[in-house]
């Protein structure tokens, strides 16, 4: 439950923002789906700081290894870190490059890049919580990730609602709200580290029997890091694919209109809520995944991930009844702009098999990364982005030799079949190696 609930927020906080610029102007909404792809393009790259540090911690707690968990964090720390620096360091031409990515009026692109100077300065924080977070779970502390991101949430709506009510600082109140949120979160997490496990940490260092500079050459030596970075390096690769589908898209959106822009960015808040809401029993199925691998014990293993496929199947019934029936209410709450309501009706029944197409996915992602099972994790997305690409450009090149009219409705429901087929194929790759890449590893190693 407090993993469901730490997910919960999450799209809730971008659906404040989604919903405080949508009620400005239909380039609001654009801007900030661009902004908001901006750093997806980046963090995402990098969740394996997240994911990596999980799975690891997990299977290094059900060995009893707990030196080792706290070796994890210290990895997962320094890098998250050291990569924030560079992008700081580097800001400008990740503007540059977004610059020429994103489709979009100038005003749009304008917009969107004034939110991305702002929000960047918060790269120490987001990355450094990605760390945090991913460390709590795998050492099966998921109530503390829960109230860090449900302080979070509410610091980031009340400063982004005045930033942007009362003192009206546009599209840069609702960065500015998130860079304080996430400094804020990350204060409270060392916090909780330094609280909760300082003992810890300081039974680790007396059993290494070595100075603090000795210890962490040993935690950061190329050996102690190898096999960190190729498990990671599996997940960073699977991520670029997941990052490449949802940039394209954003892309794809803006160079059919502006409108489409904001009514495909409105529409993936569905997307979105549902994600994050499995994302929550994934992590659950990060942890225990990892548990019982790391103990050998199979059976505990395999009940684990029925558990979760079960509870995937209802929350897809119960949320495809939910958009059917309140589909066009949940867009009037981000938007009270009638042309942007009125582009988006045709387009509601993709949500509706949303549920159906990506529930699979997003709970094999966590029953995977428990099992620290990197690489078929990285092989399904490199399918699923392949079947995405295929489909999307297929369709366009088909549709006009069988004399069907390329018009705005047909380009954009061209690009929704082909991120439902991503879906379902992520979902089905890994399903075909489940027993392979993680029952098997409960008994081997």
């Amino acid at each position: 439950m407090p993993n469901i609930i730490t997910n919960i927020t999450v799209p809730l906080l971008g659906m404040v923002d989604t919903a405080i610029v949508g009620h400005l102007s239909e380039q609001h909404i654009g801007a900030i789906a661009i902004g908001t792809q901006i750093f997806n393009l980046i963090y995402w790259n990098f969740g394996f700081l997240r994911m990596g540090t999980s799975g690891f911690t997990a299977q290094a707690y059900g060995a009893r290894r707990l030196d080792e968990a706290v070796r994890v964090f210290i990895r997962a720390i320094t890098i998250a870190l050291a990569v924030a620096l560079l992008l700081i360091v580097f800001q400008y031409p990740v503007a540059l490059l977004s610059k020429a990515i994103f489709n979009g009026s100038p005003t749009v692109i304008t917009m969107a890049l004034s939110y991305f100077y702002v929000r960047i300065w918060a790269a120490p924080a987001t990355l450094g919580l990605y760390a945090i977070k991913g460390w709590f779970i795998g050492m099966q502390n998921s109530k503390l990730p829960m109230w860090i991101a449900i302080f979070i949430n509410i610091v980031n709506i009340l400063c982004s609602l005045v930033f942007v009510l009362v003192f009206h600082w546009d599209i840069k109140g609702v960065a500015l709200g998130t860079v304080i949120a996430q400094y804020s979160g990350l204060f409270i997490g060392v916090y909780f580290v330094v609280s909760k496990y300082g003992k810890l940490f300081r039974q680790a260092i007396n059993l290494s029997d070595r100075s603090m500079p000795s210890l962490l050459r040993s935690i950061l030596s190329w050996s102690e890091m190898k096999l960190f970075f190729r498990v990671n390096g599996d997940i960073f690769l699977r991520t670029i694919c997941l990052v490449l589908v949802f940039t394209f898209i954003t892309s794809a959106s803006g160079k059919i209109s502006d409108e489409i822009l904001a009514v495909d960015a409105l529409l993936l808040q569905f997307f979105t809520l549902f994600s994050y809401i499995m994302d929550g029993f994934a992590y659950a199925g990060e942890s225990l995944v990892g548990r019982y691998i790391g103990a050998h014990d199979r059976r505990s293993l395999v009940s684990v991930v029925r558990h979760l496929l079960l509870w995937g199947l209802i929350l897809t019934l119960l949320f495809t009844v939910i958009y059917a029936i309140f589909g066009e209410n949940i867009l009037r709450i981000f938007s009270d702009k009638e042309n942007v309501i009125a582009a988006a009706r045709p387009y509601l029944f993709w949500v509706l098999i949303v549920p159906v197409c990506g529930f699979s996915a997003f709970l094999f992602d966590g029953i995977f990364i428990g099992a620290t099972a990197s690489r078929t994790m990285r092989n399904s997305m490199f399918v699923a982005t392949a079947a995405f690409f295929a489909v999307y450009f297929g369709l366009l090149c088909i549709l006009p030799t069988l004399n069907v009219q390329l018009s705005t409705f047909s380009w954009n429901n061209i690009l929704w079949t082909a991120f439902m087929v991503y879906l379902a194929a992520r979902g089905i790759g890994q399903a075909a190696m489940l027993r392979k890449s993680v029952y098997e590893k409960a008994d081997s190693i």
